[in-house]
């Protein structure tokens, strides 16, 4: 048996998020990915079983980078303005650190491929954001919603700002940023609305 290549695993990975962010899941294959790599087929299959199981296995590898960054410094004592504006910056500092896994990121969301990764997504936020939403509630600083409300009113701007960000115009057409006074601008209203 062949032993690990890291780094080799390391480059597949990156070339996987890049073919996929450029061409989507349907453009996607082991084929095309070992070309990219300048890899045989045959090594992809040391390191995965199939399509599904890379495409799997890279969804949940790219999900644990980003709740590394996004649950840095986060606990679920924190007040829920400071909590919710440390989540903002956090997640800002993903999007920018890692754009093209942002990207990944939302085109997984979309794809049949999410269904099975969505349940450890769920536990692995859910465990921490849970009990910083439930206390919000009970201490009177956030109203009770459905996830679904929270979740868009939450972190949906910020997302929107983002994707303005990288396409580096608004929705009029303007060059837009985002910067520091714009997220703290959209926060002050997403943090607003969500008082009870």
């Amino acid at each position: 048996m062949r032993t690990r290549d890291t780094e080799k695993e390391d480059l597949v990975r990156q070339k996987a998020i890049e073919l996929i962010v450029n061409e989507g899941f349907d453009g996607f294959s082991m084929q095309k990915l070992a070309k990219a790599a300048q890899i045989s087929p045959a090594t992809l299959y040391i390191y995965y079983k199939d399509r599904d199981d890379l495409l799997v296995k890279l969804c949940l590898s790219v999900v644990d980078d980003m709740l590394a960054i996004s649950l840095k410094d986060f606990h679920p004592e924190l007040p829920f303005a400071e909590g919710m504006a440390l989540q903002w910056r956090n997640r800002l500092e993903f999007f920018m650190k890692y754009p093209l896994e942002t990207e990944f990121l939302e085109q997984a969301r979309y794809s049949p491929l999410y269904a099975k990764v969505q349940v450890g997504i769920a536990s692995k936020f859910g465990s921490v954001l849970g009990p910083f939403v439930h206390r919000a509630i009970e201490n009177g600083e956030l109203q009770r919603l459905s996830f679904e409300v929270y979740w868009s009113v939450a972190f949906a701007p910020l997302y929107q700002l983002m994707k303005f960000h990288n396409q580096g115009l608004g929705p009029s057409g303007v060059k837009f940023q985002l910067t520091e006074p714009v997220m703290k601008q959209a926060l002050g209203l997403v943090l607003k609305a969500l008082k009870p």
